[in-house]
């Protein structure tokens, strides 16, 4: 596998299919930005800000978030059990087809 396919639903509800290459080392959240989605990360990804807040919507085993993702995580508006920062989860294979939504801001 070349590449895997990503899921993400933007805050108005539209649905954007992004083909990403597996040879770069990116996370969720860089490749938002870059797709021009409108999510922040204005700590560049370092589970400080919470502004790459997303909704995990498909049944992917992803890893366990970390303490400095959870402490964040605890002080985000509109938190659910399905909340993570996209700025932590790493673009691998094993997360092709994933499905995430983009969380309000506030």
């Amino acid at each position: 596998m070349e590449e895997i396919t990503i899921y993400v639903t933007d805050r108005e509800g539209i649905e954007h299919e992004i083909e990403i290459p597996l040879e770069i080392d990116l996370n969720l959240m860089e490749v938002c930005k870059a797709s021009e989605l409108p999510v922040e990360g204005t700590c560049g990804g370092m589970a400080l800000c919470a502004s790459c807040h997303m909704y995990v919507e498909s049944e992917h085993n992803l890893h366990e978030p970390s303490e400095d993702e959870e402490i964040m995580l605890d002080q985000v508006l509109f938190i659910q059990d399905n909340s993570r920062l996209g700025c932590q989860i790493k673009i691998t294979e094993e997360i092709n087809g994933l499905k995430v939504r983009l969380a309000n801001l506030g």
